[in-house]
C-alpha cells in the first residue's frame, strides 16, 4: 500500500519518497512493523485469551512441567497472522503475484487452523477438525498455488547463465531494461526446481511422465501439483508436532524465515542468479519483504512464548507456519531443499512414524508393541530421559541454525 503511495509521491519528484522502490528499505520496515505488532499486541491478546478462558487443555504424561502449562491462552497463532498480514500490505507489492499467494496461504492455513483450534477448545473435542477436512483444504491450496504458477503469465523462470550475459551484452538490462522485460524476453514457463548436492542441479517433474513425449511437460504439471500437495501437508504437519516445547517451533520458523529470505533475495536479482549459477525467477525479489515480516511476526511471538510461555501459538499458528514455509520455498524453486532445512520438523514427523510403524509391527508380531523412543515427538524423547525443557529448546535450536548454514552451502557445494 505504501509503495503505491510513495511511487505517487516520487512521480512527483518528493525528497525521500523513492526509498520505497528499495526491497531492502520495504523488507527493513516489514520487520520492524511485524516485531512491534507482536510485542505491543501480545498483552492485550494474552488477557482477551485469557478472559475468554481459552486455555491450553492438557493430558498428564508424565513430563516435567506439564501439568503447570494447563490453562496458558492459546490460539495465540492468530497474533503471528495479523503480524504477517499487516506489514506485507502496508510494505509489499501487492500486484506481485508471490506476494498475493503467500497472503491467500497465511488466510487459508489461518482459517483451517483456527477452526480445528475452536473444534478442540470451545467444542471440548480434542481431536479437532477431521483429518478428512484438513486434507481437503490442503488440496485446494495446492490446487490454487499450482494453477496459479502454471496460468499466471508473471510467473517465469531463466534457466541457465546465457541468457543474463546475452543481456549484458545488449545493454538492455542495465541502460535501458528492467525486470519486466527481462523475463518477458528471457523467461519460460518450466517445472523445474533446485536440487542439491548435484553439478547441474535442476530436477524437472516431467521426468515422471517422460513416457508420455511431447505431452510431457504439460502433464508435468500435474505431478508438480501434487507435490505441492504432499509438501504442504508435510511441512503443515511437522511444524505441528514440533510445537509441542516453549519457543521450540517459534524460534525454528524464525531460523528457516531467514534462510528463505535470503534465497528468495539471491533467486530475484539477476546478478547473484548469475554468479551463483542458479534460477533466476522474476519478480520473486519481493518475497523478502514477506519473509521479513514473518521473522518479525515469529520472533515478536517469541517475546511470549519463551520458557515458560505466556500463549501458545496452537494449530492456528503452527499449521500456518508450515504451510507458509512449504508454499514459499515451491515459489522459489527450492522445495527440494526442506529435508535439510527444516530438518527439525523433518526429525519431529518421521520420530512419530517410526514409533506408530514399530509398535503396530512388534504388536502384531509378539503379540505386544515395542517402542524405540521413550516416547514422541523427539522433543519429548529427550523429556522423558530429564532433560530441561528450555535446554532441548535450545540444542534443537543449534542444530536448526546449523542446517540453516547447510542449505546455503548446497548453493555452492556442487
Amino acid at each position: 500500500m505504501f509503495y503505491y503511495l510513495f511511487s505517487l509521491l516520487d512521480s512527483y519528484n518528493i525528497p525521500g519518497s523513492g526509498v520505497f522502490e528499495y526491497i531492502s528499505f520495504r523488507s527493513g520496515a516489514a520487520f520492524i512493523t511485524s516485531l512491534l505488532i507482536s510485542i505491543l499486541f501480545g498483552k492485550s491478546i494474552i488477557r482477551y485469551l485469557q478472559k475468554k478462558q481459552i486455555g491450553e487443555v492438557v493430558r498428564d504424561l508424565g513430563l516435567q512441567g506439564q501439568i503447570e502449562k494447563k490453562g496458558t491462552p492459546t490460539m495465540g497463532g492468530i497474533l503471528i497472522i495479523i503480524a504477517i498480514i499487516i506489514p506485507t500490505v502496508f510494505f509489499a507489492k501487492l500486484s506481485n503475484v508471490y506476494i498475493l499467494l503467500m497472503l491467500f496461504t497465511t488466510i487459508w492455513f489461518g482459517i483451517l487452523g483456527y477452526t480445528d483450534d475452536y473444534i478442540k477448545v470451545f467444542k471440548k473435542n480434542k481431536e479437532g477438525l477431521p483429518g478428512k477436512y484438513k486434507i481437503f483444504g490442503q488440496i485446494f491450496l495446492g490446487l490454487i498455488v499450482g494453477l496459479t504458477l502454471y496460468l499466471h503469465d508473471d510467473v517465469v523462470v531463466v534457466k541457465n547463465t546465457t541468457d543474463i550475459q546475452n543481456m549484458r551484452i545488449e545493454n538492455s538490462l542495465y541502460e535501458n531494461g528492467s525486470e519486466a522485460t527481462y523475463a518477458e524476453k528471457y523467461g519460460e514457463k518450466s517445472t523445474k526446481t533446485t536440487i542439491p548436492f548435484m553439478k547441474n542441479n535442476e530436477f524437472d517433474y516431467k521426468y515422471f511422465v517422460s513416457f508420455l513425449g511431447e505431452q510431457a511437460q504439460a502433464w508435468g504439471w500435474i505431478v508438480f501439483v501434487f507435490f505441492v500437495i504432499l509438501i504442504t501437508t508435510s511441512v503443515s504437519n511437522g511444524v505441528n508436532l514440533t510445537d509441542g516445547l516453549d519457543g521450540l517451533a517459534t524460534g525454528t520458523s524464525s531460523i528457516v524465515g531467514l534462510v528463505l529470505g535470503i534465497l528468495a533475495y539471491l533467486s530475484g536479482h539477476v546478478m547473484y542468479s548469475e554468479y551463483l549459477n542458479i534460477m533466476y525467477i522474476p519478480h520473486s525479489g519481493e518475497l523478502v519483504v514477506f519473509a521479513s515480516a514473518l521473522i518479525g511476526a515469529t520472533i515478536g511471538f517469541w517475546w511470549y512464548n519463551s520458557y515458560p510461555a505466556q500463549i501458545f501459538m496452537g494449530d492456528t499458528g503452527s499449521l500456518t507456519l508450515g504451510g507458509i514455509i512449504a508454499v514459499f520455498a515451491i515459489l522459489i524453486r527450492k522445495e527440494l531443499l526442506i529435508p535439510i532445512l527444516c530438518g527439525i520438523f523433518f526429525m519431529e514427523s518421521i520420530s512419530v512414524i517410526l514409533q506408530v510403524s514399530y509398535f503396530k509391527y512388534t504388536k502384531r508380531k509378539y503379540g505386544e508393541g515395542k517402542r524405540i523412543f521413550l516416547m514422541s515427538p523427539l522433543h519429548h524423547h529427550y523429556q522423558k530421559k530429564g532433560i530441561p525443557e528450555a535446554k532441548i529448546v535450545a540444542r534443537f535450536w543449534i542444530i536448526g541454525l546449523i542446517l540453516a548454514a547447510a542449505t546455503l552451502i548446497t548453493l555452492k557445494i556442487r
